[in-house]
């Protein structure tokens, strides 16, 4: 499970683009009660997405003519400039290259061999989210990818982590599970889905899908198509795991929000 407890290769940091960042800001703020408060002028009209006064999330403004709106994974590293460099040498792309970000940081955006983009996080300042895993906060990812094992071995190289897999409770298969380097299982913050299984994402290329925990599954799919989400999936559910459902924003960046199960 994610943890604000950060180690290297965990999540520690996540952040939107969009063309329109208020109303990225009203679509978030009536879907889960984030509140937007700007970084100030020097950050360019970055800012930090709050809830009861702690960061669970970043975005930006970014012109449709540009980059599709999309959410950003950054991952803990303890060294930016030696991550860029591995993923380099292992079949990935640098998008942006290592840089500061005033005294808070220093972070680089990358592409894994399969195309998915992610970013990496070396802390300073900011150690990265406040707060993760409590309703409308980040609680899971997944990354879809046409050939998982392939890509989990840059991965590990590149990040250190480890995986596992587990089956599926309606026994169609298994399902692999992404945790740090030298965790125990129960660390694992990630799954890791061929693009073959859902046919409605297949022809997206790679990425990664940011869940968001919720109390109603149901009544957050009802809002966010209100506020002219577009469903993805509709809620499911899965025994062991709870009900889940995949969306897009109004301006198509996708996520998905889940109602987990209390893991004994």
């Amino acid at each position: 499970m994610l943890s604000t407890a950060y180690v290297t290769g965990s999540p520690n940091w996540i952040d939107l683009g969009t063309p329109d960042l208020d109303a990225a800001g009203f679509f978030y703020g009536r879907l889960f009660g984030w509140e937007f408060a700007s970084a100030g002028p020097e950050a360019g009209g970055y800012g930090m997405f709050r809830l009861d006064g702690r960061t669970v999330a970043a975005g930006m403004t970014v012109p449709a003519d540009r980059a599709p709106a999309g959410w950003s994974v950054y991952f803990q590293t303890p060294d930016i400039d030696a991550t860029a460099e591995a993923v380099e040498r292992n079949g990935g792309t640098v998008l942006y290259q290592p840089m500061d970000v005033f005294d808070q940081g220093r972070m680089a955006v990358f592409t894994d061999p399969a195309g998915a983009g992610f970013s990496a996080w070396q802390p300073r300042k900011n150690t990265g989210l406040d707060v993760v895993g409590d309703p409308g906060t980040l609680c899971w990812l997944e990354l879809y990818t046409p050939e998982p094992d392939s890509v989990l071995s840059f991965y590990s190289t590149v990040l250190g982590w480890e995986s596992s897999t587990m089956p599926l409770p309606d026994g169609s298969g298994a399902y692999t599970l992404i945790r740090p380097g030298g965790s125990d299982p129960e660390a694992a913050f990630a799954g890791a889905v061929p693009l073959t299984a859902d046919p409605s994402e297949r022809d997206l290329g790679a990425f990664w899908l940011p869940y968001f925990a919720v109390t109603d599954c149901d009544a957050a799919v009802t809002t966010a198509q209100e506020l002219g989400g577009e469903i993805r999936m509709p809620p499911t559910t899965m025994e062991g795991v709870g009900r889940f459902a995949r969306l897009a924003d109004p301006a198509g960046a996708r996520f998905a929000v889940l109602r987990g199960v209390e893991q004994r």
